[in-house]
C-alpha cells in the first residue's frame, strides 16, 4: 500500500461520505501513527488525519535514539527504563529491524575509582533490565575500558578528559522515516490516512450541549480549503505539544492534562570532524549530552529548556548552539566551530507538567491517557521509544479498557479483560512488522545480487536496504524503468534521485519541504541546507504532483525562505528574537 495522491483522495472520500469510523486518530506523529496501526490491526475501521505532514513536529526532531534512558535510572524510574528496553528489543528484532540498529556508546570516566563503581553499577543495571526481558540478545553487554583502550576507540578525546571509560550499546533510528512507515503500514492494513487535513473542532451528539459525547470531528483539507465532517465512535487525539489546543476545543472547563513544551536542539557535523568508533555520552551541569554516530555525520545534542512560543516552528538560538559547542569542546582534542556545522534542528518535547517551578529536565518522561469527554481520548507525554505502549494505552482506553497504575500488572490484567470482553481483540502490534521489514535480513545478505541486477554500486544498494528494507525492490524497479534515477541527487549526493520520486509517488510527500526535510535528510545534512538540491528535486516530482512551472517556483521559494529564516534565527541571542526571525518564512503546511 502506498501513500499516493490517489490513496489520499480515497481516504478523503471515505471521511466525507458520512460513514462512521470505529476510531479516528488525530495527529500524524509517531504516537498517532502507532495508534492508527494498533486500532486497525484489532479489526477496527480506522482513520488518521494530520494537519501538516507525517512526523513534521517532534517525531522528526528527536535525538534519533531508541533507548531505555540511562539517565532515568538516576531518577529511580526503573519501570520506565524497563519498559523502554522491552520496546527497544521489539523494534530491533520484530517491528523494524531494517530501520532500527544497535549503536555503541562510551561513557568517559573522569573521577576516582568510585565513579567507575557508581557508573558501572548503573550501566550493569541497565543491561540487567534489558536482559531481563525475554530473549534480549540483540545488543552486546557493556564492558569496562582502560584509558588507553578508550582513547584507541576514540582518538578525538582529550587524554586529560578521562581516566577510563565504560562502553555500552543502545539503538538508533531515522525518526521521520520510521513514523512514515508506521502510517504506511496502517494504510496497508486498511486504515484511511491523509496528511494536510486539520481538525477544526469536535462533533457533538447534541450540538447545543457542550458536555455531550463526541461523535466525530470537523476538518479542513489544507490543500483545497474544503471543509467536511468525519464521523467516528471514538476520537483519539495524539497531538503532542498541541494537546492544550485540543483541550480548548473541548471546552474551557475540560483540561485533564497539563503539558509543558521543552525545546531540544541538535547539531549535525561531518563524520570526519570527530575520530571515533563509538558515540559518547557526557554528563553536564543539568543533564547529559550525546555525540551520536549518524551515517556520514555526527549528531550532537541536546538542550532541555522551556518553550512558550510558536509550537509549529521552534527555533534554535545562537546561545543554544554555543552551549552545545562549548560543552562538547571540553572533551575534544580538536574543538568544533560553527564552520563545522552542516545542520541544526530544534524540536519540542511534550512533557506532562507538575509544579510550574520544576525544571524541564526534572519532569517525567512517562505518558498519560485521559478520556475527559465520552468519545474522546487524549494521549500525551512519553518518549519516542515507547510510542507503541502509548498507542496501545490510548486504544485500550478508547475501547473502555481502563489502565491500572501498577505498570507491572497492567498489561497482564488488561489483556485478560480484553479476552473476556465481547469486543475487539487485544493489541497485536508487538508482533506486527512495519512495511519493508519482512524478509529484510534475507534480502540484505544478497545486496551484491541486487547490485548486479540493477547496475547500481553495491554500497548504493546497501544504503537503500538500510532505509527502505524490502521496499528497496520498488525503488530498483523505478531505476530499471528510468536508469537516471539511480544517480545521486545534485546538492544532496548522499541520496539518490529515485528517493525523491518515490517520496512523491508512494510516501505521501505533497510539498518540496516534505521531501527535503523528512523523506530525505538533506535539510539537516547538506552543507547548504538544500538550496542546490531544491530545484532538482522539484523538477523530478513536478509531473507526479501535477506542478506547473509557477508551482515549481513557488515550492522552491517556500523551501528556500524556510532555510533562510532558520539560519537567520540561529544567529539570534534568545528565543523571542529567534522565533521572530523564523516566523518570517511562509509556512509550508498550508
Amino acid at each position: 500500500m502506498t501513500l499516493s495522491l490517489a490513496a489520499r483522495r480515497s481516504a478523503l472520500s471515505r471521511f466525507a461520505d458520512g460513514h462512521e469510523l470505529d476510531v479516528l486518530v488525530v495527529g500524524g506523529g509517531v504516537v498517532g501513527c502507532g495508534a492508527a496501526l494498533d486500532a486497525v490491526t484489532r479489526g477496527l475501521s480506522t482513520g488518521l488525519i494530520e494537519a501538516r505532514d507525517y512526523a513534521s513536529g517532534t517525531s522528526s526532531r528527536s535525538s534519533k535514539l531508541i533507548h531505555g534512558g540511562l539517565r532515568y535510572l538516576e531518577m529511580l524510574d526503573f519501570g520506565l527504563v524497563h519498559e523502554a528496553l522491552q520496546e527497544r528489543r521489539l523494534l530491533l528484532t520484530t517491528i523494524a529491524p531494517h530501520l532500527v540498529r544497535p549503536v555503541p556508546f562510551m561513557y568517559p570516566l573522569q573521577k576516582p575509582a568510585w565513579e567507575r563503581f557508581y557508573v558501572g553499577s548503573g550501566i550493569a543495571l541497565y543491561d540487567g533490565l534489558a536482559f531481563g526481558v525475554k530473549s534480549s540478545g540483540e545488543v552486546p553487554r557493556h564492558k569496562h575500558l582502560s584509558k588507553k583502550a578508550a582513547l584507541g576507540l576514540m582518538p578525538s578525546l582529550r587524554p586529560d578528559a578521562l581516566t577510563g571509560a565504560i562502553q555500552y550499546h543502545d539503538a538508533q533510528v531515522d525518526d521521520a522515516r520510521f513514523t512514515l512507515e508506521l502510517a504506511r503500514t496502517a494504510a496497508a492494513h486498511g486504515a484511511h490516512v491523509a496528511n494536510r487535513v486539520a481538525m477544526t473542532g469536535f462533533l457533538r451528539a447534541d450540538a447545543s450541549d457542550p458536555q455531550s459525547s463526541v461523535i466525530g470531528v470537523t476538518a479542513r483539507d489544507q490543500m483545497t480549503g474544503e471543509e467536511f465532517t468525519i464521523r467516528a465512535r471514538r476520537v483519539i487525539c495524539a497531538t503532542g505539544v498541541w494537546t492544550g489546543e485540543v483541550q480548548s476545543m473541548l471546552g474551557e472547563d475540560i483540561a485533564p492534562l497539563k503539558e509543558r513544551a521543552s525545546k531540544g536542539i541538535h547539531l549535525v557535523v561531518p563524520r570526519d570532524r570527530i575520530d571515533s568508533q563509538a558515540g559518547v555520552i557526557l554528563r553536564t551541569e543539568k543533564s547529559v549530552l550525546f555525540i551520536i554516530p549518524w551515517d556520514e555525520h555526527w549528531i550532537i545534542g541536546t538542550t532541555d529548556t522551556d518553550w512558550t512560543l510558536d509550537l509549529a516552528h521552534p527555533a534554535a538560538t545562537s546561545a543554544d548552539i554555543d552551549y552545545l559547542l562549548s560543552t562538547v569542546n571540553r572533551v575534544l582534542v580538536t574543538p568544533l566551530s560553527r564552520d563545522d556545522i552542516d545542520g541544526v534542528y530544534a524540536g519540542l518535547r511534550p512533557l506532562i507538567s507538575g509544579d510550574e517551578s520544576d525544571a524541564t529536565t526534572k519532569l517525567s518522561r512517562e505518558h498519560v491517557v485521559a478520556a475527559p469527554v465520552a468519545g474522546v481520548v487524549l494521549v500525551a507525554g512519553g518518549k519516542y521509544t515507547t510510542y507503541r505502549v502509548m498507542a496501545k494505552d490510548a486504544v485500550d482506553l478508547a475501547l473502555g479498557i481502563s489502565a491500572k497504575k501498577d505498570r507491572k500488572d497492567r498489561d497482564k490484567d488488561r489483556d485478560r479483560e480484553v479476552e473476556k470482553a465481547a469486543g475487539p481483540p487485544s493489541s497485536t502490534t508487538d508482533t506486527v512488522p512495519l512495511s519493508g521489514a519482512v524478509g529484510w535480513e534475507w534480502l540484505s545478505e544478497r545486496y551484491q545480487m541486487l547490485a548486479r541486477a540493477s547496475g547500481l554500486p553495491e554500497d548504493a544498494v546497501e544504503y537503500l536496504l538500510s532505509r527502505y528494507g524490502t521496499l528497496t525492490r520498488e525503488l530498483l524497479a523505478l531505476i530499471d524503468a528510468r536508469p537516471e534515477l539511480g544517480e545521486p541527487l545534485p546538492g544532496g549526493e548522499e541520496h539518490l534521485k529515485v528517493e525523491v520520486v518515490y517520496a512523491a509517488a508512494s510516501e505521501g510527500a505533497l510539498f518540496l519541504t516534505d521531501i527535503l526535510a523528512r523523506r530525505t535528510r538533506i535539510s539537516i545534512e547538506a552543507r547548504d541546507r538544500g538550496f542546490e538540491a531544491a530545484p532538482h528535486a522539484a523538477a523530478l516530482v513536478a509531473p507526479i504532483l501535477g506542478w506547473d512551472d509557477a508551482e515549481v517556483a513557488r515550492q522552491i521559494d517556500i523551501y528556500n525562505r524556510r532555510v533562510e529564516a532558520e539560519m537567520s534565527s540561529q544567529t539570534m541571542p534568545d528565543d523571542a528574537s529567534a522565533q521572530s526571525e523564523r516566523a518570517k518564512a511562509p509556512d509550508a503546511a498550508i
